[in-house]
């Protein structure tokens, strides 16, 4: 017997970029918030689940791998290593390979004796041999490597002064803020702009959150915005190809199919050896017309849109055309 979600919908027909998509809303509306969970547990939602592993690898691994190898080769900046943090960048290769083999064992392999290691990834057709700690051992250095590898962005924070600093990272799909411009910045610098956390301490409670983490223990939160396009790279770089398309979406025939929910999973990881704060940020894009296939996404997503304080809506970039995904949403 299949099991259906409404009278014309058969989960099982649905494709793997649904049933997989890690739909980010419990009630009609949100309010920015920590929603900090443990990592590793699946996350059911209407139609499937998310969130088993860290690592997740999905049917656009090749393409969005890819897609970062192009936007790196035409802006290095994306990918900043201050010289304090190598010792970090291995920490985050020796941990994150040994996982994603552990989580992918049909196509990953790792193997260890002492500094020497051996990586396989068959999804490449890749085998290599390198050394911990010998930047010259992997092609285009450590942090580079682990970019070809998985298709999360990669954020390393330094702990100092009981303050956290973003001192490294490799970020090809930021939505709408420059890794570039961040670099260097405290954990509170960098979330300053954002409406209503400073008032009501959302971001001083995160990172004494984050302060407290033990070596090893890793957490997970989502955060959502939306983008026109499948389109991962909006970083404030590359505003001028991406930014005009917010004054047109809104009145496009197409709308339902370029307007795309998108969703981060971050992974929050404390580093076993230095101590470095690990942060992973996986994007997912979804379009209205995919949303739609759930009922109860369609519905959920719609409330959320239409009762989004101004405030909100404005600094995710969605204020002039969230009201008309809304309706289309809710129209059914």
């Amino acid at each position: 017997m299949s099991t259906t979600i409404d009278n014309d919908t058969d989960i099982t027909s649905l494709p793997d970029r649904i049933r997989r998509f890690p739909f980010p809303f419990s009630g009609d509306t949100y309010r920015y918030s920590a929603n900090v969970q443990p990592a590793n547990n699946p996350a059911a939602t209407a139609v499937g689940s998310w969130g088993a592993g860290v690592i997740d690898i999905d049917e656009f691994y090749l393409d969005e791998i890819a897609d970062r190898d192009r936007i790196l080769r035409r802006d290095p900046s994306r990918m900043q290593v201050l010289p304090h943090m190598r010792p970090a960048v291995w920490d985050t290769v020796a941990t994150l390979l040994p996982t994603m083999a552990e989580e992918n064992p049909e196509i990953m392999s790792f193997h260890r004796e002492g500094n020497s290691c051996r990586w396989q990834n068959k999804l490449q057709d890749l085998e290599i041999e390198f050394t911990v700690g010998d930047d010259d051992s992997l092609p285009m250095g450590p942090l580079r490597f682990l970019g070809t590898q998985i298709q999360d962005d990669i954020v390393l924070l330094d702990v100092r002064d009981n303050t956290m600093w973003l001192d490294a990272g490799l970020v090809s799909f930021a939505a709408d803020w420059s890794f570039g411009f961040d670099v260097g910045m405290s954990f509170q610098e960098i979330h300053h702009p954002v409406p209503r956390v400073k008032e009501e301490r959302i971001i001083s409670r995160a990172e004494q959150f984050l302060l407290r983490l033990q070596p090893g223990e890793q957490f997970r939160r989502t955060n959502w915005t939306m983008t026109i396009g499948r389109r991962l790279d909006t970083s404030t770089e590359t505003y001028p190809e991406w930014g005009p398309d917010r004054a047109t979406i809104a009145t496009d025939p197409d709308m339902p199919d370029k307007l795309h929910l998108r969703v981060e999973v971050q992974h929050l990881i404390r580093l076993p050896h230095t101590g470095t704060l690990l942060f992973l940020i996986r994007s997912y894009l979804l379009p209205l017309r995919d949303i739609a296939q759930v009922p109860a996404w369609r519905e959920r997503f719609g409330k959320v849109l239409a009762e989004l304080p101004e405030d909100m809506a404005e600094y995710k970039g969605i204020i002039r055309y969230r009201k008309a995904a809304s309706e289309w949403l809710l129209a059914g």
